[in-house]
């Protein structure tokens, strides 16, 4: 029942990404015209055929702004995931096979980092380093990492002490030939997991640091900062902050819906039948 409805989950989410992967790559034939074009007499129209979305105060097409997001977001997202996973993964390789001081330093440094919540971690990185597209990436990347150190730490200490571990070394196999070859493909499932939900939630974090004023700065269309443009409209022209956000929603929804059927098909345990 678990196998099946994961199996779903997953066919969801990923008709859902490869959508907006879709919209990301075909952004120039899909929008209507120039995202960053300003037309002040056309200000604040509604929803129409022309502009199926409206426009915004400049007289910009929302759609085609939604539509480049499109691009934005996800380049945020797959990049900071990316760079906090590779440096998790690494970390909690080092730690979990090498174990000892190293371990205890590593860990207790992890330990400390994720006693604060990660978004005002975020805040205060995007504060020192400045708003603008890599800085939002360098910030949520560097708070990012932490969850899979020790997701990977743990699974390695797991692995470790199987018996074709012992083997392999008996074979007279270096620990990085191990670590690389033999535990690092058994402890990539729920890395893959936790990638898939964490894109949603590092589009939903950059967003949130766009709509603050931190994040991707205008003229740039991304979805948090065209939520924040349109906030002093939301009784006259709600349609400026209801397609972005449904935008994020959606992308959110999709990544998620994704990464929940992974984990019911990837865990061995949801394949266990439950008894009658």
């Amino acid at each position: 029942m678990h196998t099946e409805t994961g199996n779903k989950a997953v066919v969801g989410g990923l008709i859902v990404v490869l959508l907006l992967a879709g919209v990301a790559v075909s952004a120039p034939l899909l929008a209507p015209g120039d995202p960053g074009r300003q037309n002040l007499v056309l200000n604040l129209i509604k929803p129409c055929w022309e502009y199926p979305f409206g426009t915004d105060e400049l007289g910009r097409c929302i759609f085609s702004r939604v539509v480049y997001g499109t691009r934005v977001s996800l380049t945020i997202g797959v990049v900071v995931t990316a760079i906090s996973g590779l440096i998790g993964v690494f970390t909690g390789l080092i730690a979990g096979y090498f174990g000892g001081l190293l371990d205890e330093i590593l860990m207790r440094t992890v330990d400390v980092l994720l006693a604060f919540p990660g978004l005002v971690l975020a805040l205060v990185l995007a504060g020192l380093l400045g708003p603008g597209l890599p800085n939002v990436i360098l910030a949520l990347a560097l708070v990012g990492w932490m969850g899979y150190a020790r997701v990977v730490r743990g699974a390695v200490m797991a692995v470790k002490v199987k018996e074709f571990v012992a083997g392999v070394r008996a074979l007279g196999a270096g620990d990085w030939y191990i670590l690389v070859r033999h535990i690092l493909p058994n402890v990539l499932a729920p890395v893959i997991v936790m990638a898939t939900l964490g894109i949603g939630h590092v589009i939903l974090n950059a967003a949130a640091l766009s709509f603050l004023g931190l994040g991707v700065q205008p003229p740039t269309p991304e979805w948090g900062a065209m939520l924040n443009g349109g906030r002093s409209y939301l009784r006259t022209a709600p349609h400026l902050t209801v397609f972005p956000g449904l935008a994020i929603m959606v992308t959110v929804l999709g990544f998620n819906f994704l990464g929940d059927g992974l984990r019911d098909v990837l865990d061995p345990r949801s394949q266990a039948k439950i008894p009658d």
